[in-house]
């Protein structure tokens, strides 16, 4: 009864660890493909996220670049407004054309004809 006893635990333990191969054999696998998924995801997002980065990067440039247009349009529109104020072009008519406001008896007034 000894020996029988004994066989029976020999074939019991063979049995549990060629379950265990066989299942580990199953799972290697598995874990690969879970593994090169979550690397692929991990990858993917990293990608995106680096160029998220640079479009913020690109944004912001962007936006620099307009705020500095807008301000030398500022100073555009001031200088053109300066440059046709009337005082101006009376000075450089005076000084540089050498002009001047014509006397009374200059002046001919013409009578608009047809009416």
């Amino acid at each position: 009864m000894a020996q029988s006893a004994q066989s029976v635990e020999t074939r019991v333990m063979p049995r549990l660890a060629e379950a265990e191969e066989a299942s580990l054999g199953i799972k290697y696998p598995t874990y690969i493909v879970v593994a090169m998924v979550l690397m692929f995801v991990a990858v993917v997002y990293v990608g995106s996220h680096i160029k998220m980065t640079q479009l913020e990067y690109g944004i912001a440039a962007e936006m620099k670049l307009k705020e500095q247009i807008l301000e030398e349009q500022k100073k555009l529109r001031l200088e053109f407004a300066m440059l046709k104020s009337p005082q101006r072009i009376e000075n450089i008519v005076r000084s540089k054309l050498q002009m001047s406001y014509p006397d009374n008896d200059q002046v001919i007034v013409l009578k608009t004809s047809g009416g």
